[in-house]
């Protein structure tokens, strides 16, 4: 920038106007400052209870993981109060060599770290007062965040503008692999490679997975809405936005080489929806059921996914048509003379309920439960518990309108005294909800309900667990009736998951909480700065998702012990994985007036500086103006990412004056409104700057001036002839709690001024635009390393593979009989008993090949003439629970659909078959579980020669015992089915 003359007259004018130093009185060097006051730590509190942010007391800091912006609440340091100092001081710190860079460091154009090792000379700054009390203080940082339990990064949070059309959406995961659904198809990794280094897809590092752990990927697809785990076929079943549902095979060729980098590709796909398929369950009797918009319901049946499985890769399309045909459609099942019985709302989750064979469909404000075996409609009720008769296809609209109507025209509240920018802010606030108003009238669009279910999820006792948008979690019985509700949290539930007796609830602020079977709150802590939309439990972790594409796993045992045995061991290896950059930043501030700049003007304030620049941040004022601007950004919340054309003008215009794609990346940008008003009401309380600092200012005022004019003789000469002001500043803080202080995890941000000026020779707008370049020397983790580190201490410490020992328990069980015999319409009863007299057991009962015998054991669903109740739940220490195995016959139980019955029913109950039951059990936070086989035996020739023996009784007609230690069989009970307990 050429410089500019300033005349001896316009001079010892501007003298009075730019004093050299502050008052002498509150003039004093940092050390001296130092040395008078103590220094002490920030305090934020997050109110749990109350669900808002409020000022705590001294006693309780937050701390903060310097990988990231995050934080949670603890005891911990305290230190003075600086509330009375006075207003401000000046200091000037001391020269300094640039640090020698180091791995990972951060570079622009010329590196962003000086050039050559050339000294840094700071400018002496102004310090505002205060910034040691309440919400102005420096936040405490640590290398491991003591807040909150330690967790296995699978993938740290990636930049937003590194995602796009690649986001993660949801995960599901075994006790080996983990998988993830994103906007292009799915990935998943193995979890005994999951505290290794990253190193990208085939050995080739992508952006926004740097640090991610190394992970396998598939063929470009459509958007996964959804996953499915099913661990009797070693599949995982995925729902897509274009309305298919694919199978990927769980056991993936992978070699984890550079040849790896071939995606691979799914086992089984078929068009299952016209709309998107939002999620997928498989029921206790092994059929899928998918549900999408519109209150569309399908049923793919077991006999054709099992067919279609069995069917060679070449064969793929065969096993497509297969399953496409045998899709029942639940919603014309229930569709009587163009009357519905379920809402035409869009289908958004499905539970399958293992305990009582019902699959649960969740609707905006409804349910519909249905049984899982005979697939008939059992009851259709609202959030509020009440049955519903009739649920119609569409809202009614006319109400909503005219509860809209009577919104938009209530009378206003009596108006207070109020001051201009409080007035100002509620016309802005006031037209913006007009906006909103007009957007919902014209689109026929609804305000979301608060009541909205976000979540749902079956524990470990069979109560089934809801959670809303308003933060509320409901508790349900198996028979659809609302018992209890708790509210722990004002923000939206998002997701559920259950591991053993506990339940992990996501919320939208980001917060994990978890909950007992009661509803009783367990702990909290902030896992994420962005809502968390998965949960996802297996391999003693539970694994959650946010917004952002980030992936933690949270010990199954947290909070607790392991805890701080973790984070002690890996803080001390904080200098293996803690690096350090330095880079200069430059930052311009322009009130630009409603204008635009030419070229000139921009290299003159921004291109002509960035040489040894590594990141450039810009703010503008003024680009757009005007309450209809002001109400329709507010309502929006942004204006896009760009935002408006004005702004967007000025993003171009920028980016060629710095040379982007060349030189530059443009890594974001934000047009807000409504910012100006809010600042000036905080400032003029005195709740802002508090500690901030700014370089002691050497330019003249840059307000205001007349348009195109140059000089200082460009100075307001109208009929208001404001007085010159400074009104375009720059104002910074780093993490700096102490003067001087060293740059390192616990102050990761430590920062100097080394140029702050104004570019007087623009004169595009009545402001001037000031520039100010920032060095700043920044720590940070190598999250990749510390991972690895972290897998160094889990397999290292003796003190935690005994705590992981103690996972394993699972506590001694024992069921009744090994072998069941069944007639037709005959039930059996046996007893699970655990024999614990401290631990409560989960059961959990599965079936084994069901019709062809397979070496890896098959769907766990169960054959259609076979009934188990209940199919899993919880055993008490020292108690038993009685299960109730019955056989149905199939031509009764299973209904024809369209016309077409199922396939060889008739067949298939002609002969004698058998099943495995699989009786799984688990402890109440154990991961490792212990199972009983029991045979089961329909035997028909018996069942023959009993219709037989009924109709012709014989004089001599003998009972058989069952050789398997069940009670004997009683014909004469044969007209009512018998009944026999083992």
């Amino acid at each position: 920038m050429d410089s500019v003359i300033i005349e001896p007259d316009e001079r010892e004018a501007l003298s009075s106007l730019v004093p050299s130093h502050p008052p002498p009185r509150k003039t004093h060097s940092y050390v001296e400052q130092y040395e008078q006051k103590p220094q002490h730590h920030p305090i934020r509190k997050y109110s749990l209870d109350e669900g808002s942010r409020s000022v705590p007391t001294d006693s309780e800091p937050v701390y903060f993981d310097s990988s990231d912006g995050e934080f949670s609440t603890v005891d911990g340091r305290n230190g003075g109060d600086r509330g009375n100092e006075e207003d401000h001081c000046v200091i000037t710190p001391p020269s300094k060599p640039a640090p020698a860079p180091q791995r990972g460091e951060i570079a622009g154009h010329g590196g962003g770290g000086g050039e050559g090792g050339e000294d840094i000379e700071p400018l002496p700054e102004f310090m505002g007062a205060g910034g040691g009390v309440d919400v102005f203080k420096v936040p405490v940082r640590a290398a491991v965040n003591p807040g909150r339990p330690p967790c296995l990064e699978i993938r740290p949070h990636p930049l937003r503008e590194t995602q796009t059309g690649k986001f993660l959406r949801n995960i599901a995961c075994t006790e080996s692999q983990l998988w993830a659904g994103q906007e292009n198809g799915v990935r998943f990794w193995n979890l005994e490679e999951a505290y290794e280094v990253g190193y990208g897809v085939g050995g080739q590092v992508r952006r926004g997975d740097e640090d991610t752990a190394p992970f396998h990927e598939s063929v470009a697809i459509s958007p996964t809405l959804c996953l499915l785990i099913d661990h009797g076929n070693r599949l995982v079943w995925s729902g897509h936005k274009d309305g298919k549902i694919r199978a990927w095979k769980m056991d993936q060729p992978v070699t984890n080489t550079a040849d790896d980098s071939k995606p691979f590709k799914e086992r089984l796909s078929w068009q299952a929806h016209r709309g998107p398929v939002n999620y997928i369950v498989i029921s206790s009797y092994g059929d899928m059921w998918s549900c999408s918009d519109g209150g569309v319901i399908k049923i793919w049946t077991f006999d054709s996914l099992e067919k279609s499985l069995v069917l060679k890769a070449e064969e793929k399309h065969m096993a497509a048509l297969l399953v496409e045909r045998s899709g029942i459609d639940l919603r014309s099942q229930v569709t009587v003379n163009g009357t519905c019985s379920i809402s035409s709302s869009d289908v958004k989750f499905l539970l399958v309920d293992t305990v009582r064979a019902k699959v649960w469909a969740v609707q905006h404000l409804s349910f519909s439960m249905w049984d899982a075996q005979n697939k008939d409609l059992l009851k259709v009720f609202n959030i509020d518990g009440q049955v519903e008769n009739r649920v119609d296809g569409t809202p009614a609209q006319g109400q909503q309108v005219e509860e809209t109507k009577a919104k938009f025209f209530s009378t206003p509240k009596k108006d207070k005294s109020q001051g201009f920018l409080q007035r100002s802010r509620h016309a802005i606030m006031g037209a913006a909800g007009a906006v909103r108003r007009a957007a919902t009238r014209s689109t026929g669009a609804f305000a979301e309900d608060p009541r909205k279910v976000e979540a749902i999820a079956i524990a470990a006792d069979g109560s089934i667990w809801t959670g809303s948008m308003n933060g509320v979690i409901a508790q349900w019985d198996g028979n659809g009736n609302r018992l209890r509700e708790v509210n722990h949290h004002q923000q939206a539930v998002l997701c559920f998951c259950t591991f053993g007796d506990r339940i992990y609830v996501g919320y939208s602020s980001g917060y994990i909480q978890i909950l007992d079977l009661g509803g009783k709150l367990v702990a909290s802590w902030v896992s994420h700065n962005e809502p968390v939309i998965k949960l996802a439990a297996g391999g003693g972790f539970i694994f959650s998702l946010a917004t952002h594409g980030g992936v933690r796993g949270w010990y199954v045992t947290s909070p607790g012990p392991l805890d701080s045995v973790i984070r002690t061991d890996l803080s001390q290896k904080g200098n293996t994985y803690a690096r350090q950059d330095s880079v200069k930043i430059l930052i311009g501030t322009w009130n630009v007036g409603e204008g635009r700049a030419s070229r000139g003007a921009l290299m003159s304030w921004l291109g002509s500086d960035v040489s040894d620049v590594g990141i450039v941040a810009v703010g503008l004022q003024e680009v757009d103006m005007g309450a209809g601007f002001l109400a329709m950004s507010t309502a929006k919340e942004t204006v896009g990412v760009e935002g408006s054309v004005v702004g967007k003008w000025w993003i171009d215009a920028i980016g060629n004056a710095l040379d982007e794609r060349n030189t530059f990346e443009r890594m974001g940008s934000r047009q807000l409104a409504g910012l100006l008003i809010s600042l000036w009401a905080e400032m003029s309380e005195g709740k802002v700057f508090q500690g901030m600092r700014e370089a002691l200012i050497t330019f003249p005022p840059t307000y205001k001036f007349e348009k195109n004019k140059p000089g200082l003789g460009g100075y307001d000469s109208g009929e208001k002839k404001r007085i010159p002001a400074w009104c375009d500043r720059v104002i910074f803080r780093d993490n700096q709690s102490t003067p001087f202080s060293e740059c390192n995890l616990q102050c990761p941000v430590v920062s100097c001024t080394v140029m702050y000026e104004a570019c007087m020779d623009v004169t595009e707008s009545d402001h001037k635009p000031v520039r100010c370049k920032l060095h700043a020397n920044i720590a940070h983790t190598d999250k990749s390393v510390r991972r690895q580190e972290l897998g160094k201490i889990i397999k290292s410490s003796e003190k935690l593979r005994s705590m992981f020992e103690e996972l394993r328990y699972v506590p001694e069980t024992s069921v009744s009989t090994n072998s069941i015999l069944l007639q037709s319409q005959d039930t059996f009863i046996f007893s699970i008993t655990n024999k614990s007299n401290s631990s409560r057991a989960l059961f959990n009962i599965v079936c084994k090949g069901q019709t062809v015998v397979r070496d890896d054991g098959g769907t766990f669903g169960l054959p259609r003439w076979l009934e188990v109740s209940p199919g899993a739940g919880m055993i008490k220490p020292d108690a038993s629970v009685q299960v109730k195995v019955h056989h149905e016959d199939s031509n009764t139980s299973d209904e024809s659909f369209d016309g077409i019955q199922q396939q060889n029913s008739s067949c298939e109950e002609a002969c004698d078959k058998e099943v495995t039951l699989m009786v799984i059990i688990q402890g109440s936070c154990s991961t490792r579980t212990t199972s009983h086989s029991i045979k089961v035996r329909y035997c028909f020739s018996a069942a023959k020669s009993v219709n037989l023996a009924y109709s012709k009784p014989k004089p001599n007609n003998t009972t058989k015992n069952n050789q398997e230690g069940s009670t004997r069989y009683q014909p004469e009970n044969y007209r009512g089915g018998s009944t026999r307990r083992g």
